[in-house]
């Protein structure tokens, strides 16, 4: 196979850097928990009927916004601490997310945020834990805390939030390793470092501590023993948000609403994302493509890509090939498909910059969509992708809900489902064919 081929072809992370798969993959050994237990009293009258984490935002409940975002920085597995009126969130959680990776704890009383991550950690499998607010969402850049709690060997590392004129919130200092020295108290500060929020522990520190069954994990734990100078503080100048408050709520309505998708507005900063089979070729409905002679382009293809890439910065594929987990199809097979779209397109004037695919068969796999995982590769392999400008294109309601995971738009083609109708929650656009797609761009 020629090299000019096979460098757009990728599954999982064979093309990365060795310092990004050293990143990646201890990303993909680390777990969240969610504290979304709490009773919302402060929020109880804008969202009288459910908890604060369930208040929906937008269309959709905040929980799922701050879900998206852990698994869009690579954490797979989530375990969800719940309290009040948790019926709500869990069956939530089995119809939005049938295939995350997750677990739950109940808490038969309030066990205080302390008391709520000793009782989740329970469930966790690896040795360093994210911990996040249900009811709060900080876009920090879990790679870049989790290099520095690693290299500073910390118990506990925070993610901390450059704010100017505030006094809802406390002050972290920090020392020039990024130790933190002390914690101040709520009053007014011109500028400061504030808690966003967000930690991430090393669980064998942690429960050396013997704490008891209810406690505190900011007095109890942080403030008591800061001085073992353990803890570690990573400053990140990104979106945070707590909506606690009504006030912050109804800001969140706005912030959190995305604009319709226009294809006359996508400009050469846009990145399009295609499903293969039953978008760019032909697909056998309840049957797989296994060999070369059995790919054939749909209508118009693979002539399409010549508009497609003089419209979009980059094109990239992610398909899921179950049949090459259960042994129906060739890898090598797989190969030569990939190969002989590529190399068709690009008779043509087109490009497609990266093929990501997932041969697993578990549901539950993180790169398998409809989970992100190819979306979150794709954007460590190139960061100036931004997912509120980019497109998927699929058949099937999976690749919708992968692009809605990931913050992207999404367009359905018909191919193989005439049922899927608009207005659909998951699905901004509806086409018959790829070719009626590029038709109107």
């Amino acid at each position: 196979m020629k090299k000019e081929f096979l460098d757009n072809i990728s599954m999982g992370m064979f093309l990365m850097s060795q310092q990004q798969h050293l990143t990646v993959k201890n990303l993909q050994q680390t777990e969240a928990i969610i504290l979304a237990g709490g009773l919302g009293t402060r929020l109880r009258s804008a969202v009288p009927d459910l908890p604060k984490c369930m208040a929906p935002v937008a269309g959709r409940p905040f929980l799922y916004y701050v879900i998206n975002h852990l698994r869009m920085q690579g954490i797979s597995r989530l375990i969800f601490s719940l309290g009040y009126m948790h019926e709500a969130i869990l069956n939530w959680l089995q119809a939005e997310y049938p295939t995350l990776d997750y677990e739950c704890v109940i808490e038969d009383e309030p066990l205080g945020t302390g008391g709520a991550i000793q009782f989740a950690l329970q469930k966790t499998k690896t040795e360093n834990i994210f911990i996040v607010n249900g009811d709060t969402l900080f876009r920090f850049d879990a790679a870049k805390m989790l290099q520095q709690h690693l290299t500073s060997n910390a118990a506990c590392t925070l993610a901390l939030k450059p704010m100017l004129h505030f006094d809802r919130y406390g002050v972290v200092a920090l020392a020039g390793d990024n130790t933190i020295t002390h914690f101040k108290e709520k009053q007014y500060y011109a500028q400061g470092l504030i808690n966003a929020g967000v930690y991430l522990i090393n669980k064998e520190s942690f429960l050396q501590k013997l704490f008891p069954t209810k406690f505190s994990f900011e007095k109890d734990y942080l403030e008591r023993f800061i001085t073992d100078k353990k803890f570690s503080g990573v400053e990140q100048d990104a979106y945070f948000i707590d909506i606690g408050i009504p006030e912050d709520y109804n800001r969140a309505q706005q912030e959190f609403a995305r604009p319709l998708l226009n294809l006359s507005d996508i400009h050469d900063d846009w990145t399009l994302f295609l499903d293969r089979d039953g978008v760019i070729n032909e697909d056998k409905p309840g049957d797989y493509i296994t060999t070369p002679d059995e790919f054939v382009f749909t209508k118009g293809a693979p002539a399409l890509f010549k508009k497609l890439s003089d419209k979009f910065k980059r094109i990239i594929v992610v398909t899921n090939q179950r049949g090459v987990g259960r042994g129906i199809i060739q890898h090598e097979d797989l190969i030569t498909m990939n190969e002989k779209m590529l190399q068709s397109v690009k008779q043509v004037g087109g490009n497609i910059e990266r093929i990501y695919y997932c041969t697993d068969i578990d549901d539950l796999a993180f790169y398998r969509k409809p989970n992100p995982g190819m979306a979150f590769q794709a954007i460590r392999d190139f960061p100036d992708i931004q997912p509120e400008k980019c497109i998927i294109v699929g058949n099937s309601l999976s690749d919708m809900k992968f692009g809605r995971y990931a913050g992207m738009y999404t367009v359905f083609v018909t191919t193989t489902n005439k049922n899927v109708t608009l207005p659909h929650s998951d699905i901004d656009l509806l086409f018959e064919s790829l070719k009626a797609f590029v038709d109107q761009i």
